[in-house]
């Protein structure tokens, strides 16, 4: 039952039961995690709920359901919500960044407001007091209500009007100052919170003759959002340098740096990379946002064959198991997840990246650093003796790392990595010519998955048409996989006009059993390996993306293009 405002006075009291013991009846924590978040809780102070989720026992989302439950209020998803413009102008910016809350539906004469607390009275007072509407009250977690907020109330518009402010101004010496007051700060801040707004993976700003390009790539594809005037180029780019800690006067040589940018009730990293070009410093950050990982491998697109196996592979006690793809093909997020999946009191785990770029509770993380001679092969070698159980490599880039994170995997250690090879059962091959003897990879090699990404159907606009797609038809007869039906992209204000909205990943899951033993020690070739694999049970990422077509996730054309 939905609380409203009219229905509170009436209510009847409840007896609370403890945060601590609903989250111990449901399932959701465990008497030894609870009584070491109490001992944590009475040492750092703060919230029962902040610390279990600080160790990982638990989600946001998972107390905010426990408390609406417990009270009687709804909980809805407005993380990927777009809120109607009208709707938005009900409530200012500053009441609802200021009590945590947006707008969320009008109908009857009655305005839905999500509310991060739902039993703050004091916030839903202002908001009658604003509207002038009778308020009906539901929930969602807190670091969701503030996204929302910093993504529906960012607009383009205010971010022309923040360059017509810059430029109208007496100086522009202000862009190195940390001011929100000021314009620079603010339309840097509004540039990059755009790009959140939007999904964007990365941030181009491109500098050219007479003006600057801020472009986005979303869904895998570069789009032009922002034109900044040449007048003002060096101060944005001075700006984001700044906030990058990097040195604002050199400008020969490239940089790189991170950006801790402040976004919800959170923050979003940057990684920060400058490059000299002729008509200015190139500045391109990848936008690495932490949400994106708190999955589980359900949640990521598995077919239920492929989830099974890839399972499989990670609950083995020690042995290897790689991931490849090229660049951007959603890897770290599958090795996170994967490793996820690992309990993470009863094991010791490490890692080992370039750059760290999610932090995980209960995960020793280390940062490779080739310059001080810190080297992926490095420090692994230092890793081996702090006695972990699990070791996730970054990647695997040479012949020394291959063979030590090898040698760890017949040694009694889960290793997780990372390889750049186009399919699956490249990957054999490929280590063979790293240098790895043949003879350690049956005992070594678990399992392999290789992946890739593929732009996800907009739900509210993609149409279903009869027939195989007429212009792919000779293509998809020639792989046997016509259809009765295709869907197609179509574009609408939700997509921006695209047609896709998000994005998917393909899979092939391959599994070394016993019957790769002969055709690994024999040298046998991608075609015998992908013969054996076939024979297993793997799917193609080929013949995985052409059924999620034919479920309408996404297009034929779209499979073909990524995978042919």
């Amino acid at each position: 039952m939905t609380q409203s405002r009219h229905s509170q006075g009436s209510a009847q009291p409840k007896v609370s039961k403890p945060l601590g013991q609903r989250l111990l009846e449901a399932g959701l924590v465990t008497e030894p995690q609870l009584d070491l978040a109490l001992r944590e809780q009475k040492r750092g102070g703060g919230y029962l709920g902040e610390t279990l989720v600080e160790l990982g026992f638990v989600t946001t989302e998972d107390i905010t359901a426990t408390l609406a439950q417990e009270h009687d209020v709804e909980m809805v998803t407005v993380r990927d919500i777009e809120i109607a413009p009208d709707l938005l102008g009900l409530v200012s910016y500053d009441t609802a960044r200021t009590h945590k809350l947006i707008p969320f539906v009008l109908e009857g004469g009655v305005l839905t407001v999500v509310f991060a607390d739902a039993l703050d009275i004091v916030a839903q007072d202002a908001v009658e007091r604003e509207t002038k509407y009778t308020i009906k009250v539901v929930t969602a977690p807190e670091s969701h209500v503030l996204e929302a907020i910093e993504r529906n109330y960012a607009r383009s518009s205010s971010i022309n009007e923040t360059i017509e402010q810059v430029l109208s101004g007496d100086s522009l010496e202000v862009t190195t100052a940390d001011d929100e007051g000021s314009p620079m700060v603010r339309l840097v801040d509004q540039i990059l919170a755009t790009a959140i707004k939007q999904r964007a993976t990365d941030v181009h700003l491109q500098p050219e003759e007479r003006n600057m390009r801020v472009r986005l790539r979303v869904d895998g594809i570069l789009r032009e959002e922002i034109i900044v005037p040449k007048a003002i180029q060096s101060a944005v780019l001075a700006r984001l340098k700044l906030m990058a800690n990097l040195d604002i006067t050199e400008k020969r040589v490239p940089q790189d740096g991170r950006i801790r940018f402040t976004f919800g009730s959170g923050y979003i990293d940057l990684r920060v990379s400058t490059l000299p070009t002729n008509h200015g410093e190139s500045i391109v950050m990848r936008v690495l946002d932490g949400g994106a990982v708190q999955l589980s491998l359900a949640d990521l697109g598995f077919s239920p064959s492929d989830l099974t196996r890839i399972e499989q592979a990670i609950s083995q006690p020690y042995g290897m198991v790689l991931v490849t793809g090229p660049t951007g093909s959603g890897k770290t997020t599958t090795l996170y997840t994967a490793l996820g999946t690992i309990d993470r009191e009863a094991r010791s785990v490490f890692t080992l990246e370039d750059p760290i770029e999610y932090t995980l509770p209960l995960v020793r993380q280390t940062q490779v650093n080739s310059e001080i001679g810190m080297s992926f092969a490095a420090g692994l070698r230092a890793l081996l003796r702090q006695d972990p159980d699990v070791i996730l490599v970054g990647e695997i880039r040479d012949a020394e790392t291959a063979e030590l994170a090898t040698r760890a995997a017949m040694t009694g250690h889960l290793v997780f990595s990372t390889l750049h090879t186009n399919s699956a059962v490249g990957v054999i091959p490929r280590l063979v010519d790293m240098g790895i003897d043949r003879y350690l990879l049956p005992s070594a090699l678990v399992g392999i998955v290789g992946q890739r990404l593929l732009r996800k159907l907009c739900m509210e606009c993609r149409r279903e048409q009869p027939g195989t797609n007429p212009l792919l038809a000779g293509e998809l007869a020639a792989l046997g996989a016509a259809s009765s039906t295709h869907w197609e992209a179509v574009g609408c204000d939700y997509c921006n006009g695209t047609g896709f909205s998000g994005r998917i990943a393909v899979y092939e899951v391959l599994l070394t059993d016993a019957s790769f033993h002969d055709a690994m020690l024999d040298g046998g070739g991608e075609s015998q390996m992908l013969e054996l694999a076939r024979a297993g049970g793997m799917t193609t990422m080929l013949e995985d993306g052409i059924a999620k077509a034919h479920q309408g996730l996404t297009t034929v054309a779209e499979v073909l293009r990524v995978l042919r």
